[in-house]
């Protein structure tokens, strides 16, 4: 997925108990990703891995934004992104039936690349709907976009023409419920 090495996590020498890592986010973690709709942003990831005699359990946070085009203008955006989570390594040769946040490994791997839990965090990070944000109740989208969005849906209703057929059939409904 990503070619770097960059958000991997070699565990296999480390002591039982808590290890701290850092990582940024930038945009060539985007770049690296072959199916990214993101290209930019900037985002400082901790992460605090515990390593257990049995499995790794990791919190991770991230905080920062990632540019997005806005739904509404098509305008350019910076989206905050501030996400907290946790995720489970297990050590085992089958997979079985997992949760979203565990992650199985064979007991023959020595390192944990963290890079896909950190973009579908950041995706799942993302409001459905992506718009400009509002400061002091008013709406940062392009003005000029929006009165031109404003204008066509007016003359596009203006023009509209009901079909005659409508008519006839809602004149059929209208005697069937008569």
């Amino acid at each position: 997925m990503v070619k770097e090495n960059k958000y991997r996590i070699v565990y296999q020498g480390l002591s039982e108990g808590l290890h701290e890592f850092k990582f940024d986010i930038n945009d060539s973690f985007f770049e690296n990703i072959e199916y990214s709709e993101i290209e930019k942003g900037e985002l400082k990831t901790e992460v605090l891995l515990n390593k257990k005699s049995t499995f790794l359990e990791l919190d991770l946070k991230m905080d920062g934004f990632v540019e997005l085009t806005c739904d509404r203008c098509l305008g350019e955006y910076k989206q905050k992104i501030k996400f907290k989570g946790k995720l489970y390594v297990k050590f085992s040769e089958s997979e079985g039936d997992l949760d979203d946040d565990v992650i199985c490994l064979s007991s023959k791997d020595n390192e944990l690349d963290i890079s896909h839990y950190l973009y579908e965090s950041i995706r799942l990070s993302i409001p459905l709907k992506r718009v400009h944000p509002y400061k002091m109740g008013k709406s940062t989208c392009d003005p000029e976009m929006i009165k031109n969005i404003y204008n066509l849906n007016i003359e596009e209703n203006a023009e509209d023409e009901i079909d005659p057929r409508w008519n006839d059939l809602k004149n059929l409904m209208d005697n069937k419920n008569k």
